[in-house]
């Protein structure tokens, strides 16, 4: 028979052991994790993947350091982390582009199911098709007639494989044509947008937030079928007369596969946290960014979210023809 000892002596084990698998170090000489940003600082990924990784780096008492590594639609750096020892020392923050590149791409190097364990969805967020301040279109219908009557002048940023997919739809829907320009990050090409160096855009809604109200550059339409809250005034792609041109951004963490449950279950229980954490919730909002419900937030969640993510567009990626060379 328990006695009321016995129960609260097991109560308090049950915690003890929850705080270990918070906070112990994922390894015993407590080298930093290393947070893999697939592109150039001041986009969204690196924005997300810092403010994260504070908060988590307090949780697991662990350093956690952010490194960008652009470059090939993001391909690179995810290649190198599918490559990388499986002892959480190094993670990933993905996009849509972890499910949609190895449909775009010849040979990717990994698989975005087999060469990775999910640790948990961040945040789903929409995205908007921007144009530079000067311009001459103040909305999609314009731009469209304006694309036209000047097929392969108006510039299309290039700076990940979801980019370049939605420049390659809009343009067969309607009947138009861009002229790509890579970058290595949507930090470089924001900038350049300001100075009137490329025409379109395509971001999350937040990291672009900032722009459109200060007037510096124009938001021309919401990649979703709805409006969204986050962007009032801007029409979705639906009403600006280009319906199904969908694409939602989205984040979440991935180490190698062949990772350890008990460490993955760390990651994912000090994510929580940190997204639990009342600071790290201001600072999403305040950049206008939404914070995924805690039941989408364990690796089961993102791991059916992104096969989702796959089913969806690599069918869609084939019949229409996209390829990146």
């Amino acid at each position: 028979m328990k006695t009321a000892a016995m129960t609260t002596a097991a109560a308090l084990l049950r915690a003890a052991v929850a705080v270990t698998i918070l906070t112990a170090p994922l390894s015993a000489a407590e080298h930093p994790i290393t947070l893999v940003v697939p592109y150039a600082a001041g986009g969204g990924n690196d924005v997300i993947a810092r403010i994260v990784a504070e908060r988590m780096s307090a949780n697991l008492g662990q350093p956690i350091v952010v490194e960008n590594r652009g470059g090939a639609g993001g391909t690179i750096a995810t290649r190198q982390v599918a490559k990388a020892a499986p002892d959480g020392q190094t993670l990933l923050i993905a996009t849509s582009s972890l499910a949609i590149n190895p449909s775009l791409y010849s040979n990717v190097g990994y698989d975005p199911e087999r060469d990775f364990a999910p640790i948990g969805l961040l945040s789903i967020n929409p995205q908007l098709i921007l144009a530079r301040k000067t311009l001459p279109v103040d909305d999609l219908k314009g731009l469209v007639a304006y694309m036209k009557a000047n097929p392969g002048k108006v510039t299309f940023v290039n700076q990940q494989a979801s980019a370049q997919m939605v420049a390659v739809l809009l343009q067969q829907m309607t009947g138009t044509e861009v002229l790509l320009v890579p970058y290595k990050g949507g930090g470089p090409a924001m900038t350049d947008m300001i100075a009137g160096h490329v025409d379109l855009l395509m971001v999350q809604a937040a990291i672009a937030l900032p722009q459109v109200r200060g007037g510096k550059i124009k938001a021309m339409a919401v990649l979703q079928p709805q409006r969204s809250p986050v962007v009032e005034g801007v029409p979705s792609v639906d009403e600006a007369g280009v319906p199904g041109l969908y694409l939602p951004g989205w984040f979440g963490f991935f180490a190698p596969k062949g990772t350890p449950k008990d460490v993955i279950a760390r990651l994912n229980a000090a994510m929580m946290e940190a997204l639990a954490d009342p600071g790290v919730r201001a600072r999403f909002a305040e950049s206008g960014l939404d914070i995924v419900p805690r039941e989408q937030q364990s690796p089961e969640a993102l791991a059916a979210f992104q096969k989702g993510e796959i089913d969806k567009w690599w069918p869609l990626i084939k019949q229409a023809g996209i390829k990146v060379e």
